[in-house]
């Protein structure tokens, strides 16, 4: 054995925790699964009777749930499908500021100034227009893969 010390310098993370495997046959509608790396929330689900000499296949058609495109994906049911950690997190609105960032507050008293406003245009609007209003904001955020994004808003009155 060598004396050595190796140092690794990795700037890629496994990737490991932003998924978890499921089996195709028990995701249902309403659930998450991962078609070509976009994590989607599942709209439909229909399986195929096996054929002679085949497996069953579940036909999902997913939405991605950050760009709202629709995906579909077949996979024999006994096959394991990649399905995202989501998670939802509501953080209260500080700042908006004129480059199209949102600084939040965290439950912790820290401030996230790393999120973008929403491409969501109402949704942007309602945001905005509650903040120049001076009514107390509470946003959720939604991240899932290593991507987060605002996907809800809530007012909790005036100060």
């Amino acid at each position: 054995m060598s004396d050595e010390e190796h140092q690794f310098e990795s700037k890629a993370d496994a990737g490991a925790s932003k998924t978890y495997p499921q089996q195709a046959g028990t995701i249902r509608k309403n659930g998450y699964i991962v078609i070509k790396n976009r994590p989607c929330k599942v709209v439909e689900v229909s399986t195929s009777k096996t054929g002679k000499h085949g497996h069953a296949k579940c036909h999902f058609v997913g939405i991605d749930i950050f760009t709202g495109k629709k995906l579909e994906d077949i996979v024999p049911s006994s096959h394991n499908c990649d399905v995202p950690h989501v998670n939802r997190t509501d953080y209260q609105l500080i700042d908006i500021s004129e480059d199209g960032f949102v600084s939040l507050l965290t439950e912790n008293g820290n401030t996230k100034d790393d999120l973008r406003v929403p491409t969501d245009e109402a949704l942007l609007a309602q945001i905005k227009s509650g903040f120049e209003e001076g009514k107390d904001l509470i946003v959720s955020v939604m991240s899932a893969m290593g991507e987060e994004q605002i996907c809800g808003l809530k007012d909790i009155g005036k100060n």
